[in-house]
């Protein structure tokens, strides 16, 4: 019999709706039940990519003897993490506190009040390199739920207690002022000490992309000159891109490299990772002209289009990273759909093109993965390249991987993910001259509005198949889908898109901002957990912290309104108080602080629609690397933005005005001169 899940729109928690664990989804019927029966909640935090997520459930979830012990003992709660970030991040920071170290699944033990008292991960089914078995742990925590009630609640009160207090207050500076450029060339030292000179990245093992650091030190570079900067940022892109990271045959990347050589992927695929470095690749490119940066920032761009796009116009969360392996037992294997030995090769090839392809992708007969297998990569090749043969050989083997069973895919449509991925596509197809990639940007912007948009102008989190979910936006869902919605305004002209942001930023400014100038992750009037979420910190995404300073600040830049500067600002002092002890934490926090340092630049292009030398002042604004730099672009007269209000032709001809706080040079009918002054 289906449990409780059965009824949700979660792709994750579906996947446990045949569980005999008698799930509950989080709700307060859940505590209450627990408080009833008065036996400890067992929380249980995930995501339908995830790995480990599956191994658990395989283990433990689907074990009738466990499910036994669990339905006897606790109330079940299953939590998918990316519909409930703000649940996900509560306990996570409890987890991280107690233990030093946080991952998915989560597994934490509660209260029926919700107060954590127990923690953990994953465990396994026996006990297992000093880990102790899941059924191990439940039996402690029934026995000591048991016989020793007053201390297990002593110690939920002291961990409440505990995070209670955390206060970000203390860390921001008095002023709440912006980082100051010593304090920027501070951070860019920090991150040039953590820097990986060999395989480029930031520290070892496993290794994340480091996007947001990456846009930070290409804003830093094109405001300083930093020879430094860009090559810490080409060394580690070219690294990714003929790593093993990224996808040789489909394009698109992984969620991380398991080794510090970015050889083998987990090979999970999240739209954010993609969005987030589709934008920085074509920003590499905007700066240096990389062929390697266009290829795999418009790679990136059609595996989004072609991989995630849903029916609706949106973009699904993420693919799995397990997979039917073949053999006809069901059994379900990480990487099986993307990996390669020789004899597959061959199967597909012939001998003589599956030699090339073997040199080609580093597939060899030991294998880099599992089981002989190799992860495709790219390494340098000495001496020209066969391009007509490389891109045969490309095109077969990856016809030939179609016909393997596909990876799973969440298509549940995140707004904030969605965000991102407007202003990836948007921007790379105006920079690429790809006007479908601009037309999928405007079809998931359209999406937000006519879905996750109430009357109010807030946020549904997520979508499904065309039906908003019950959970409320977080602050990354405003700030991510007002960044997009800013983006898209600057690449199409439309400014009803600039309007929409303003809408998503009054609601920052009402719902999540305090008098001080910090940042909630939960709105004020959102459902109250043990506590009210706040982190600053980028990690896998900008955080809602740092997104918002970014959105806030270019909405500022758009429309002269000094409310929305001094928020932004306001919300930079933590970024003066983080960005020289922990530069990788806060990376986009940082590239924030460089568009606020450098103004940033408020371009206004003003011409008939449809006339060519508009166009060319737009592009060149476009393509302008001044950091942060804000585009509007209109027909004379038009003041739909108010940076283009009053803004004349210049001798009947098209022009482009370039200013700071709405203080302008003379205007320009040249592109060439403009791209000169925005440093493109």
């Amino acid at each position: 019999m289906p449990n409780r899940l059965a009824h949700e729109t979660s792709p994750y928690l579906l996947q446990h709706a045949d569980n005999p664990v008698d799930w509950w989804p989080w709700s307060s019927d859940a505590f209450e039940e627990a408080r009833r029966r008065g036996v400890p909640v067992l929380l249980s935090v995930g995501y339908s990519s995830c790995h480990w997520c599956h191994v658990m459930a395989h283990e433990s979830f689907e074990d009738q003897a466990t499910a036994d012990l669990i339905n006897e003992h606790f109330v079940a709660v299953k939590v998918d993490r990316e519909e409930r970030p703000d649940v996900d991040s509560v306990y996570m920071e409890a987890v991280q506190a107690a233990t030093g170290q946080g991952g998915w699944p989560m597994t934490v033990f509660l209260t029926p009040e919700a107060e954590p008292f127990y923690f953990g991960t994953y465990f396994p089914p026996e006990p297992r390199h000093g880990m102790p078995s899941f059924g191990q742990i439940l039996e402690g925590v029934r026995s000591a739920w048991a016989d020793r009630r007053d201390e297990v609640g002593e110690v939920a009160g002291r961990i409440v207690a505990d995070l209670a207090g955390r206060s970000l207050t203390e860390s921001l500076p008095a002023d709440r002022r912006p980082p100051l450029p010593e304090e920027l060339h501070g951070a860019l030292m920090g991150l040039t000490r953590e820097f990986d000179a060999v395989n480029g990245g930031f520290g070892g093992a496993p290794k994340f992309p480091p996007s947001m650091v990456l846009e930070f030190l290409l804003r830093h570079h094109a405001r300083t000159g930093s020879a430094g900067a860009l090559e810490m940022v080409q060394a580690t892109c070219a690294a990714m891109a003929r790593g093993g990271i990224y996808d040789q045959l489909g394009g698109g990347f992984a969620r991380y490299a398991v080794d510090a050589t970015w050889t083998v992927p987990h090979f999970e695929k999240m739209l954010y990772d993609n969005a987030l470095l589709c934008r920085t690749y074509a920003h590499l490119w905007r700066s240096t002209g990389s062929d390697l940066a266009r290829r795999i920032a418009v790679g990136t761009a059609d595996f989004m289009v072609r991989e995630l796009r849903t029916e609706q116009g949106g973009f699904a969360s993420a693919l799995d990273a397990d997979s039917d392996d073949g053999s006809g037992t069901g059994r379900h294997v990480e990487g099986a759909y993307y990996v390669w030995t020789p004899e597959q090769l061959r199967a597909v090839l012939g001998e003589e093109d599956a030699e090339f392809a073997a040199a080609r992708f580093g597939v060899t007969p030991e294998g880099t993965f599992e089981e002989g297998a190799s992860v495709l990569q790219l390494p340098d090749a000495d001496g020209p390249v066969d391009a007509d043969r490389v891109a045969s050989v490309r095109q077969r083997l990856l016809a030939a991987r179609e016909e393997r069973p596909r990876p799973g895919r969440d298509d549940k449509v995140v707004a904030s993910w969605n965000g991102l991925a407007i202003a990836a596509l948007a921007e790379t197809g105006a920079y690429f001259d790809r006007p479908d990639l601009i037309q999928a940007a405007t079809d998931a912007a359209d999406l937000l509005v006519r879905v996750h948009m109430d009357w109010q102008a807030r946020l549904h989190r997520t979508s499904r198949d065309g039906t908003p979910g019950a959970n409320s936006g977080v602050l990354e869902d405003y700030a991510d889908v007002a960044e997009g919605f800013l983006t898209l305004a600057s690449v199409t002209g439309e400014g009803v898109w600039a309007e929409f942001a303003g809408f998503f930023l009054d609601t920052v400014l009402l719902q999540f901002t305090t008098e001080d100038g910090a940042l909630y992750d939960t709105a004020a009037d959102a459902e109250a957990l043990i506590r009210r979420p706040q982190d600053p910190t980028d990690n896998a995404t900008p955080s809602g912290w740092t997104a918002a300073a970014g959105a806030l600040l270019s909405y500022a830049a758009l429309t002269g309104s000094e409310l929305h500067r001094d928020a932004a600002e306001r919300a930079l002092g933590i970024v003066t108080a983080l960005g020289g002890r922990a530069p990788r934490f806060i990376g986009w926090g940082l590239a924030v602080a460089e568009a606020a340092l450098d103004g940033p630049r408020e371009v206004a292009v003003v011409g008939p629609q449809g006339d060519p030398a508009t166009a060319a002042l737009h592009r060149a604004a476009l393509l302008g690397t001044a950091p942060g730099a804000v585009v509007a672009l209109g027909e004379p007269g038009v003041d739909e933005v108010p940076l283009l209000k009053d803004r004349p032709l210049v001798d009947g001809r098209p022009a482009a005005y370039v200013c700071r706080r709405f203080t302008c040079e003379r205007p320009t009918t040249e592109p060439e001169e403009l791209t000169e002054r925005l440093g493109g």
